[in-house]
């Protein structure tokens, strides 16, 4: 291979000692820019003991590390929070130790909400007002899941935080891992695919498929960008669709997400959710053992209890001339009881008849008295009336076989049957002439 020769005119470059680059650059940064102002997001912010603070400062374009000393953390109206949109001045440099681009912050103050935050609460407050944070909508976990799905990155320190909690606590419950990105542009998208793989194992398919009855989705924490992917819209949608509950387990305790909000509960950590759904398994033999023994004692209560029923039924088999002279016994009782009853309340209403009889007032007895003589005249009247004092006399009742009372000659027919009533006895006849006051009928 042939290889150029370097002219020999070309002056070498030098050959810097890296403290003296780092310190270069820096009086370079010093003179072009300093002192500078800078408008950004603020992200990861954090402070020291010692008073100091650290954070990024960002925008969609890039970032910068940035660093306040105490002295001007001190003099601070308000407190940074990530997320806030913020403007500050200060010196650009460079931190020599790790060879970084750093911007040491002498004043800040806020410029309005960060880009990330606004889009935050934007979904936030859209998705709140469809009612898809509702505490009605939450579902209880199942208390024994024939299956745990778990969405999260295979190389993410979550998932190794997750499977050992699990395995320590139910080792018998099956894990379905449905591997997806947690960061990045295409994260939502494999966020959803993972949840809809895991929905296709919430409806028993095959007898060897295991059910998923809970979902996890979790990941560890970091910078609001770095959670972004959980704060998508389509991903919120599908997981207040899931035929399960699902745990969001994302991010640090201060963490906060649009998963955590639709998601049935939010926990703390991953390991945390992990433990939600997984109660140790000391508790659950705990509670066995306690179950057992109730069942138990109530056994030996319900066999006591039997027992004793069976001891007197026994009582009564061997000796049922006992149980019947007792039965007897109660029976004169009571019959006792009920004729004493009967001729104590004779004797009461033939008292309260009697002395309701006193207590009429002598014109109300006077009245009676005439009516019953009304009455007593209204029935002779009456028995003077009875037909059976007129057939007495020698008269008789006359009527037809049909039962029609015979008044008149032309009543009857010759040869017809006539029924005569006397006082004493009756008579069938037949007619053998018939005469009316217009005309005879005669036959025989």
């Amino acid at each position: 291979m042939l290889m150029a020769r370097q002219s020999a005119s070309t002056p070498e470059p030098r050959i810097w000692q890296v403290g003296a680059l780092c310190r270069a650059i820096a009086d370079a940064l010093q003179s072009r820019f300093n002192p500078v102002a800078v408008r950004g997001e603020i992200s990861g912010f954090s402070r020291a003991s010692s008073g100091h603070c650290y954070f990024t400062l960002k925008d969609e374009t890039g970032q910068l590390r940035c660093a306040m000393f105490r002295r001007a953390a001190s003099l601070l109206g308000f407190s940074p929070s990530d997320g806030d949109l913020v403007e500050i001045q200060g010196q650009l440099g460079v931190y020599e130790p790790r060879g970084d681009l750093q911007l040491i912050v002498e004043s800040m103050r806020p410029a309005g909400q960060g880009a990330f935050l606004e889009q935050f609460l934007k979904l936030k407050i859209k998705l709140e007002s469809e009612g898809l944070f509702e505490a009605s909508r939450k579902r209880a976990l199942p208390t024994m899941p024939r299956a745990i799905g778990l969405v999260t990155s295979l190389g993410a320190a979550a998932l190794h935080d997750v499977m050992a909690t699990l395995q320590r606590r139910v080792p018998h419950i099956p894990v379905v891992l449905a591997p997806a990105l947690v960061q990045g542009p295409q994260a939502p998208a494999a966020l959803c695919q993972a949840l809809n793989d895991l929905y296709k194992l919430t409806s028993p398919v095959q007898l060897t498929t295991p059910v998923v009855d809970v979902i996890l989705v979790v990941r560890g924490g970091g910078a609001m960008e770095d959670l972004v992917a959980f704060n998508d819209e389509a991903l919120a949608r599908l997981i207040a669709a899931s035929p399960v509950p699902i745990i969001s387990g994302v991010g640090h305790e201060t963490d906060f997400t649009i998963a955590d909000f639709v998601a049935d509960l939010r926990a703390p950590t991953p390991t945390a959710a992990a433990e939600l759904v997984a109660p140790a398994r000391d508790d659950r033999l705990g509670e066995l053992l306690a179950l057992d023994r109730g069942l138990r004692d109530a056994l030996t209560r319900r066999l006591d209890s039997q027992s004793q029923q069976l001891d007197a039924m026994q009582s009564i088999i061997s000796r049922p001339s006992a149980v019947l002279g007792r039965q007897r016994l109660r029976l004169a009782g009571n019959a006792q009881k009920i004729r004493f009853a009967g001729r104590e309340v004779l004797a009461r209403s033939g008292r309260e008849l009697q002395a309701l009889a006193l207590s009429l007032p002598v014109q109300t007895r006077q009245h009676m008295a005439q009516s019953a003589q009304r009455v007593d005249r209204a029935a002779l009247r009456l028995g003077l009336l009875d037909p059976r004092l007129v057939l007495a006399r020698g008269y008789a009742w006359v009527s037809t076989a049909g039962g029609k009372t015979v008044t008149r000659g032309r009543d009857v027919n010759a040869a017809e049957t006539i029924h005569v009533q006397l006082a004493e006895g009756q008579i069938q006849a037949v007619v053998t002439q018939v005469q009316s006051g217009d005309a005879n009928k005669k036959g025989r």
